[in-house]
């Protein structure tokens, strides 16, 4: 099955002690790409969520945002004496001094949210002990709900790539019908040309020319070996979207050589009926590969 580069996905745990949210966003990218944003201290572990990262995601820029919201231990709850007091002084010396002392109460009933008089607990070590196995574990179940995602988007993404294969097979098809006629209708035109010349001038010309003209003609666009392999390249495609198994690197490989020979069909076809299916093939392989991209 395919898997679209990209989703969402988020997952809450809740304990006694902690309230633990993850999100998880991705978008395309040739590489994986691993950012971690939130809580401290689970930004510097980003290598250590980048592993269980990993065990989903292969491609792609993945951005995860942590949130913890710890209940207050003993060695948490930490007040700032030396600012506590200090700023006591500053709020009733500066309600005295301009002659309103009444107002000194309740300003002072803020104080405790000034900063520094009641700093929040930093942990900018390593998380507080038994946390990580819950963001561990929060980290990926918004992992499965991402993966949820991605497997819809990349259901839908096959079942238009393999419409857009039935297209260009279609029109590869016609090319094969036409191409037998195209020889034969050049060289109708020649002979008419020929036979208007003697007409006119009353001059000779020797079968063998005619015959050379025709067969490098033929030569010049010969497409049969083009026509071949855009063939073979379809039926590895297809085998491709339908497998899914980490397709993404070798389909924008199979869709880039389908390319070179769609390009090189059109510019040695010599009717203008081939390129008109010529320009229909490209236009599909070109929606193709703006869906590739977004393959894992």
């Amino acid at each position: 099955m395919l898997l679209s580069m990209t989703g969402f996905g988020e997952a809450r745990t809740q304990t006694d002690d902690l309230a633990a949210a993850v999100e998880v966003r991705a978008v395309n990218n040739r590489h994986l790409k691993v950012t971690v944003r939130g809580t401290e201290p689970y930004p510097m572990f980003e290598a250590d969520l980048e592993k269980v990262v990993r065990r989903h995601v292969r491609r792609g820029t993945v951005t995860v945002h942590v949130r913890v919201d710890r209940r207050p231990g003993h060695a948490d709850l930490t007040l700032n004496a030396d600012a506590l007091a200090a700023y006591l002084r500053q709020v009733r010396a500066a309600c005295d001094a301009a002659g309103t002392p009444e107002y000194a109460a309740p300003l002072l009933a803020g104080v405790l949210a000034l900063p520094g008089v009641a700093p929040e607990a930093r942990h900018g070590g390593s998380p507080p002990d038994g946390e990580w196995p819950v963001v561990e574990r929060t980290l990926a179940g918004a992992l499965a709900h991402l993966d949820e995602m991605r497997r819809e988007e990349g259901r839908a993404m096959a079942a238009e790539l393999l419409a857009l294969h039935d297209t260009v097979a279609a029109e590869l098809a016609a090319v094969r019908v036409l191409l037998p006629a195209v020889t034969a209708d050049y060289r109708d035109r020649i002979l008419d040309r020929v036979r208007q010349a003697v007409a006119d001038a009353g001059v000779a010309v020797h079968p063998d020319h005619l015959i050379r003209e025709v067969a490098l003609f033929a030569d010049r666009t010969d497409v049969a070996e083009e026509v071949t392999r855009l063939s073979a390249h379809l039926g590895q495609f297809a085998d491709l979207v339908r497998k899914g198994d980490e397709a993404g690197r070798k389909l924008e490989f199979v869709v880039q050589e389908m390319g070179r020979e769609a390009n090189t069909l059109g510019s040695k076809a010599g009717d203008v009926a081939v390129s008109r299916h010529v320009f229909e093939i490209k236009a599909a392989l070109e929606r193709v590969r703006e869906l590739v991209q977004n393959v894992e």
